[in-house]
């Protein structure tokens, strides 16, 4: 259609002004009097010149135009082909997709433009793979999590039930204890939910950091005292004041001074210091205990990971305690990461909070 409409005005604007263009180079060659001195013949030829050269010029123009549409039309098909194959590749590959098969991927062909689409749909095809990996993987973690207790709680019933454990006191406490496990994981996977789903609010507040510590080492001081491992505060003065949520912050001190205290060996050293850093204020947790691997550094935050994947709920924990640490720094527009030098070198977990004055 476009075609047919630029060929029409080309005849259009051809017959409309060739004849007057015609007329005034004619003109300008012969020079503006020449009809005075011309004769009733060389008038007549000048008229009959003028309607041949017109007649000749549509001509040309039609079988031109006729040309063009036609070659224009052949290109059109041609390029709308190559334009709609990979179209057509995308369609099918989101059709695939839509049906679970995320590991689908559409070919890079075509122009410049349709290539930069279909990396962007791989970009997000990828990222909906790795998503529906960890889900499948969230789920088989919590079903091996809850299973340990269960089958505790289980064992100890159907022993009871058979006479082969005695009912006292004692064999409730461990079952109460496995119950307790499992409350704990249910609050930690509730806890994780709303973080990232961003349903948890903030209640910010100006606090200084030496309170956030102290508030910490009052709840585990014992336990490091009984265990025998120096606990020591470097804090730098005249700390500015951050914006945190009291109770979310002393959760993640908490979780990460508790997890220095269950992997320092008896007599070893846990240091909590905290000082300026740019903005923020930089809070570090460092223990002289069994250390970290370096392959295992960049996913010590992730879901139900652990170092040592032998390692039970009762002495490894549910691996979602820094998961949640994260979440909870980053809502407060702050970061958290680790180092550690290898095993039996220890390892420092460190986050950062704004300060008050550049919240």
């Amino acid at each position: 259609m476009s075609i047919a409409a630029g060929a029409i005005t080309l005849l259009t604007i051809t017959i409309i002004f060739a004849p007057g263009l015609h007329d005034r180079l004619m003109i300008a060659w012969l020079g503006p009097h020449w009809t005075d001195a011309a004769n009733a013949d060389m008038v007549e030829m000048e008229r009959a010149t003028n309607e041949i050269f017109t007649l000749a010029m549509l001509q040309a123009l039609t079988i031109s135009s006729g040309a063009a549409i036609i070659v224009a039309v052949i290109v059109s098909v041609v390029t709308s082909r190559q334009i709609m194959q990979p179209i057509e590749h995308l369609l099918q590959i989101t059709r695939r997709i839509a049906t679970g098969h995320y590991n689908e991927r559409v070919p890079l062909l075509g122009d410049h433009e349709l290539k930069r689409l279909a990396s962007q749909f791989n970009l997000m095809a990828a990222a909906l793979e790795r998503a529906e990996q960890r889900r499948i993987a969230l789920i088989g973690d919590v079903a091996h999590e809850l299973r340990t207790p269960l089958a505790t709680i289980a064992g100890y019933i159907e022993g009871m039930l058979d006479g082969v454990v005695e009912p006292d006191e004692a064999t409730w406490a461990l079952v109460l204890d496995e119950v307790y496990r499992l409350r704990r994981l249910t609050n930690d996977l509730q806890d994780l939910s709303r973080l990232e789903s961003h349903q948890i609010g903030l209640h910010l507040e100006p606090i200084a950091p030496i309170h956030l510590i102290e508030a910490a080492l009052a709840r585990l001081r014992p336990q490091f005292t009984t265990k025998g491992i120096a606990l020591s505060v470097q804090v730098s003065p005249h700390l500015p004041l951050v914006w945190a949520d009291r109770h979310r912050i002393l959760q993640v001190l908490v979780n990460l001074l508790g997890n220095a205290l269950q992997y320092t060996p008896n007599g070893g050293q846990v240091i909590i210091n905290a000082n300026t850093n740019g903005d923020t204020v930089r809070f570090c947790v460092r223990d002289t205990g069994i250390g970290i691997a370096a392959e295992h550094l960049p996913h010590l935050f992730e879901r139900f990971y652990r170092v040592d994947p032998s390692r039970t709920r009762a002495t490894g924990g549910s691996g979602i305690g820094l998961t949640i640490c994260k979440a909870l720094v980053e809502l407060h527009s702050g970061h958290i990461g680790v180092a550690s030098d290898g095993p039996g070198q220890g390892a420092t977990f460190w986050f950062t909070l704004p300060c008050c004055n550049h919240s």
